[in-house]
């Protein structure tokens, strides 16, 4: 299994990172076929398969929000206002997904894309661990 961990600064606001280009370079070198695991080791982000631009990107945030309201209601309470909803975001939008690789190149439909989600406004730095388990 080849690794390699993608460093992210995204920001001190919410926000939906496109990670596809790093993925498909770092399988492209593989030349084969396997699974690409892409994994955030954080307990406040999450990985996304979503079409990106056209606004889905901002509807995500959006229903985030809805859903996960940055306000006083959280138990977990250090950190900026509402920050206990970056902890239970994660259970919502994964830490992690996997997608197959055929012949060095990620299978992703025509408009489907890999990001990060993070909605923690208080650590704008991220990794990524890229993982790829070839088929023999």
């Amino acid at each position: 299994m080849r690794t390699q961990i993608l460093e992210l600064h995204t920001g001190g606001s919410e926000s939906i990172t496109d990670i596809t280009a790093q993925c498909g370079d770092f399988v492209a070198r593989s030349g084969g076929d396997g699974l690409l695991n892409v994994f955030v080791p954080h307990a406040t982000a999450g990985v996304a398969i979503i079409e990106l631009g056209a606004g889905s990107d901002d509807d995500l945030l959006a229903s985030l929000d809805d859903l996960l309201p940055a306000d006083d209601r959280w138990r977990h309470k250090h950190g900026s206002q509402g920050h206990g909803r970056s902890h239970v975001m994660p259970a919502f939008v994964a830490p992690q997904t996997t997608v197959p690789v055929l012949s060095g190149r990620l299978e992703l439909g025509t408009w489907q894309s890999i990001a990060v989600v993070d909605l923690n406004v208080d650590n704008p730095d991220r990794q990524v661990r890229l993982s790829f388990l070839g088929s023999g």
